[in-house]
């Protein structure tokens, strides 16, 4: 199963996803994505980072083309592995990037325009060690001529970050262990993934100081599985939640009690603690 999740560098929130994904178009998925961004926005997104496998030199011509700014990875051809062993420890520096973990103090080389083959222009690229990934070198390349190294490598590594987030958001909904014989099945996960993650985001700013970093699975084990007794009449919905462990935090939260849910006939939904 091929799916893209395009979740936003700053909020870590998912912004688009795609189950319809074959080997054939997954290469001009980024372009789809830059598409589904302008329909909803009117402008295409201002930088991407994104994996080699959604984007070939013919499309990272078209996002030029579009004014829109990029940072992905190389793929590695005998050339450029040459290239690579080459270099002399006296070729890198090491930096600090402002990010927690023990990657934190990578080395790279300093900037350099390169040519691709089927790439019009050049592309400014980047050596990098230290980041924990599995290939102990990667190789960044960018159309951005202005941007500094450690800018560079600190915007390509966010989404080493904010991968967790989806991860976490696919193993709660459990995407991946899906009938492989229901399509459907796929694509409606797929959405509760989206629905799931801006759910959940939103409920992190709710019970207050230690939770904004919650996983999934630890909202819904102390808040979203509170049994609760459900009275419903023509006008309102009732949840008379039960006494629980962590009763201090929904009673204290900003939590609306009262809310109007438009598909319910606009009834009310009440919340109540015991």
């Amino acid at each position: 199963m091929l799916t893209f999740f395009a979740p936003d560098t700053g909020t870590h929130n998912l912004v688009h996803a795609n189950a319809d994904i074959s080997q054939a178009t997954q290469n001009r998925e980024v372009i789809a994505f830059c598409d589904h961004r302008k329909a909803v926005s009117g402008k295409d997104p201002t930088m991407l980072v994104m994996d080699q496998k959604v984007t070939t030199p013919q499309v990272l011509d078209e996002l030029d083309a579009r004014g829109v700014t990029f940072a992905t990875l190389r793929m590695r051809s005998p050339a450029l592995l040459r290239h690579i062993n080459n270099l002399t420890p006296g070729d890198y520096k090491t930096i600090t990037l402002e990010r927690p973990g023990r990657h934190n103090r990578p080395t790279v080389t300093e900037p350099a325009a390169v040519k691709l083959t089927n790439y019009p222009g050049t592309v400014g690229q980047l050596v990098v060690t230290g980041l924990g990934h599995e290939a102990p070198t990667i190789v960044i390349i960018t159309n951005d001529n202005t941007i500094k190294t450690k800018t560079l490598t600190e915007q390509y590594t966010q989404p080493m970050t904010t991968e967790q987030r989806p991860a976490e958001i696919i193993q709660a909904c459990c995407a991946d262990t899906l009938p492989r014989t229901v399509n459907l099945n796929v694509d409606l996960n797929i959405v509760l993934c989206v629905l799931t993650q801006a759910l959940l985001t939103t409920f992190r700013t709710h019970p207050g100081p230690g939770y904004t970093a919650a996983t999934p699975n630890t909202i819904q084990q102390r808040f979203l599985n509170t049994p609760a007794t459900i009275l419903t009449d023509h006008n309102t919905i009732t949840a008379i939640l039960n006494r629980r462990a962590y009763p201090p935090i929904p009673r204290q939260s900003n939590i609306p009690t009262d809310t109007t849910v438009p598909w319910r006939q606009s009834r009310q939904l009440r919340l109540q603690f015991t």
